[in-house]
């Protein structure tokens, strides 16, 4: 059990896998302003850097119980990264407290934390040693792992050298080959071809009677219907609804043809 937080540590919840309580992230980033022609002139037409904090979440509480299959939805810049990070332990709370009851493997924006200039076996190695599998352990899968992908012949080539979709098709083969209690996945099954979305969605289905908890970023409420039995809305950083799939991605969907109104958001 892991528990990140603002401020102490707690014991495990009973039948819970993860818990989110008032989490709140927020961030700097810096921004070039079009300076003025009279500031143009004085800085020699360099531009003024400025400051802005973005508030990624806000405030977001709930609950994910053991077989719990959690769709993630929200339109671009709703937080739903920044959620996933926060419960894979990438991104501390800046407030509020995340307890994780179990083994992650993430799978985050198709293979964050894969080294480039490494071969795609060193980097099989690399995400099972994250996962917490011991050398031999990853031994015994890699072969599994570079089959599923069907990059036999690219397995030791730098992955610098790999197209976009066999690297896809690589980061989603090492995280559902480690045998994770917590599987996350951000837009994983658009990953590669026709044939290995198949592929990926039937992998997908296997694990679901074996992790006890399951997360899915996606902008296919196909695959949120078929795949998650619980689903949660984030916009703006804000935890909009939680519920069924069919009833969060309906109010979702009223949602965006009416479009995000102050009276749209107090109605929902």
């Amino acid at each position: 059990m892991s528990s990140l937080s603002g401020s102490k540590k707690s014991v495990p919840t009973p039948g819970i896998t993860v818990r989110v309580e008032n989490l709140s992230i927020s961030y700097r980033t810096t921004f070039e302003r079009v300076p003025t022609f009279k500031n143009a002139i004085t800085r020699f037409g360099r531009g003024q850097r400025a400051v802005k904090e973005i508030k990624a979440l806000k405030n977001v509480t709930f609950d994910v119980p053991d077989g719990t299959f959690l769709g993630i939805i929200g339109s671009n810049g709703a937080g739903k990264s920044t959620l996933m990070r926060s419960i894979a332990g990438i991104l501390p709370p800046n407030e509020g407290r995340i307890e994780v009851n179990g083994r992650i493997s993430p799978l985050l924006s198709l293979g964050v934390g894969f080294n480039a200039n490494l071969s795609g076996r060193e980097n099989i190695t690399l995400g099972g040693l994250a996962a917490g599998l011991s050398r031999r352990e990853v031994a015994d899968r890699a072969e599994a792992v570079t089959e599923f992908a069907g990059i036999e012949e690219f397995i030791d080539a730098p992955m610098r050298t790999y197209s976009s979709g066999m690297y896809s098709r690589l980061a989603f083969s090492v995280a559902v080959h480690m045998d994770p209690d917590i599987l996350m996945i951000d837009e994983a099954l658009s990953a590669g071809d026709a044939a290995f979305k198949t592929k990926a969605a039937e992998k997908m289905q296997e694990l679901r009677d074996n992790a006890r908890a399951m997360f899915l970023v996606s902008h296919s409420m196909a695959s949120i219907t078929q795949l998650c039995n619980r689903a949660i809305w984030l916009h703006k950083g804000q935890l909009m609804m939680e519920g069924e799939p069919k009833e969060v991605i309906d109010k979702y969907n009223e949602f965006l043809k009416v479009g995000p109104s102050a009276v749209t958001l107090e109605d929902l």
